[in-house]
């Protein structure tokens, strides 16, 4: 059996968990680059039993699992996994398994891109290190309002944070009950309100048909000059276009994003040169304790379909 691990970025996976269940009975190949081009993931792919993904880094669609004959397992890290083709994996009898997960890394990302934000910490920070020292000036957190985007897990928290900074808080989502919003210490407002009212707007929504694209143009145009824009969620729930250009045009003062369309972010990208943004490269989920989270599911899970194909005997 041969297994790979994909897109593991810092070369931690074999570190972080307990492989030897693998190892034991499968050629484990860990690969830490990124392929974008369909053509080469199959190539890289087809010799390969089983994939270990981490979370959407590496889609896994039906044209890709269609040229994957050997394929029969995929360890999916997270809990979901909207890249992966569910339908066609089934169809072709491949199984696809996941992880636990706690959406405490992605909740404090949340807030140090708002904090980092807000206080400019990057470009004072540069000023610093560059031989400089004081260039712009900060904004309060207190008294001011934010916006949360879905009040699930993830929203219902950051909204908690807020309140413990002094700020008042609002919500919307389509989904939304006044009732929901209350218990989590916010006021459901409709979706215009949300956008014209909150200095600092953050969306913790989950990506599907409805939620794609769901801040556009009409959505950046109600926000004020001076409200900054978080996204920790998925890139696509917000038109790319649409915020670059209000942000190379100041109207509005700054986004701060840890997620985008197209990932890695290609070096060309406007979003490197912007300095009224804050880039991360989708780390909200990074953290050491949730990796051996997701690498120790992922290696259980691989070791226990191994048993099925071929069982230990004494």
């Amino acid at each position: 059996m041969k297994v790979a691990i994909l897109d593991d970025y810092q070369n931690v996976a074999l570190g972080l968990a307990d492989w030897s269940g693998v190892a034991r009975r499968a050629e484990i190949t860990v690969f830490n680059d990124h392929l974008a081009d369909p053509a080469a993931v199959i190539e890289r792919l087809r010799p390969f039993d089983v994939v270990c993904v981490m979370r959407e880094r590496t889609p896994l669609p039906r044209d890709i699992l269609q040229q994957l004959p050997q394929l029969k397992l995929i360890a999916s890290t997270g809990p979901r996994n909207a890249a992966i083709d569910m339908r066609a994996a089934a169809e072709r009898g491949i199984l696809v398994t996941s992880t636990g997960y706690e959406s405490t890394p992605t909740i404090e990302l949340t807030w140090a891109l708002i904090l980092a934000s807000a206080r400019q910490l990057v470009q004072e920070a540069g000023s610093v290190r560059d031989g400089g020292w004081q260039t712009s000036l900060g904004a309060n957190l207190r008294g001011k309002c934010l916006g949360v985007l879905g009040l699930g897990n993830i929203g219902k928290e950051v909204a908690r944070i807020g309140l413990a900074f002094g700020m008042t808080v609002i919500a919307w989502s389509q989904n939304l009950t006044a009732e929901a919003a209350r218990a989590a210490g916010a006021t459901l407002v409709d979706k215009p309100a949300l956008f014209g009212q909150a200095d600092i707007v953050t969306i913790h929504l989950i990506l599907s048909r409805r939620t794609v694209g769901l801040v556009g143009a009409a959505e950046l145009a109600l926000m004020k000059p001076t409200a900054r824009l978080i996204n920790t969620s998925r890139g696509p729930i917000v038109d790319e276009a649409a915020l670059i250009e209000a942000l190379q045009a100041r109207r509005i003062a700054a986004a701060a994003i840890d997620v985008f369309d197209t990932e890695p972010l290609p070096a060309d990208h406007p979003f490197r040169k912007l300095n009224n943004v804050l880039t991360t490269p989708h780390i909200g989920y990074v953290t050491e304790e949730l990796y051996r989270t997701f690498y120790g599911d992922a290696a259980a899970s691989i070791a226990a379909w191994l048993d099925t194909q071929s069982p230990t005997r004494p």
